[in-house]
């Protein structure tokens, strides 16, 4: 029985996992390495990349703080709403992220609630850089605190207070007694985090219009040379998109041995 749960696990996983990367790259490289590199090193997809990159890392810093906030707040203070925060900070959980770009383009959009406004003062959300981002921290706001509420919970408090009592400040509290025992979690979660935002595709959808060379984030790259019939470069973005999301497992991979 034991070997037959292992053998079903192991073809479940080649089937299921092993067998679609080995794909994505064999259709990446179909046509040799110079038609891999033109794909890649086109214009539209490098701002892709770029584009893509720029907002993980304007998304994951923001969301480290948002996180560690909640999470010492949740974690060492008893105040009304408590159980309210802690409810609004899973909500990006279940709803789709489809949804949240459509609430965010009925608020900030042209037509939207706040859109006369911002077109009077020249300011542009949607469909610019500024939406992808909103809807992407939207998207990935949990991850972080998610991974520091229950450390913090079971850590508790003894050790900050026995440092107040020495006479450290807040500062001092935090930088030597609390981050130190919770690196482990914030950087699994700030990896979490990480691979949520580049992979991101349903509320960037939304609210990025896909412009060509403006708007376009890897995943929109991937499909639209995908619907242009250019399998080989939409297979190619793919390519660079799943090494990134190996990095981030081994990232947490390692971390998780560590914690």
């Amino acid at each position: 029985m034991p070997r037959l749960l292992i053998g079903l696990a192991v073809v479940l996983t080649a089937i299921i996992v092993v067998v679609p990367l080995v794909f994505i790259f064999w259709r990446a490289f179909a046509q040799g390495w110079a038609s891999y590199l033109g794909n890649i090193t086109d214009a539209q997809t490098l701002h892709a990349i770029w584009l893509t990159a720029l907002v993980a890392v304007i998304v994951v810093p923001v969301n480290i703080a948002f996180g560690i906030a909640a999470a010492w707040a949740i974690t060492r203070f008893r105040f009304p709403g408590r159980k309210l925060l802690v409810t609004l900070i899973e909500i990006p959980f279940s709803i789709s992220p489809i949804i949240a770009g459509i609430c965010y383009l009925l608020l900030y959009g042209r037509q939207g609630l706040w859109g006369p406004w911002l077109a009077a003062h020249d300011l542009k959300i949607m469909f610019a850089l500024p939406g992808i981002v909103l809807v992407t921290m939207f998207v990935t706001a949990p991850f972080v605190a998610r991974e520091l509420l229950p450390l913090m919970q079971a850590q508790g408090s003894e050790q900050e207070e026995a440092a107040v009592t020495l006479g450290a400040r807040g500062w001092q509290v935090f930088s030597r007694v609390t981050l130190p025992n919770i690196r482990w979690a914030l950087l699994y979660g700030a990896v979490l985090c990480t691979a949520r935002a580049v992979g991101e595709f349903g509320g960037v959808s939304v609210v990025s219009g896909s412009i060509r060379g403006q708007t376009n984030t890897l995943p929109l790259q991937i499909e639209l040379m995908f619907n242009d019939l250019n399998t080989t470069g939409a297979f190619a973005a793919a390519s660079t998109l799943t090494v990134i999301a190996l990095i981030v497992l081994i990232i947490k991979a390692a971390l998780e041995s560590r914690r």
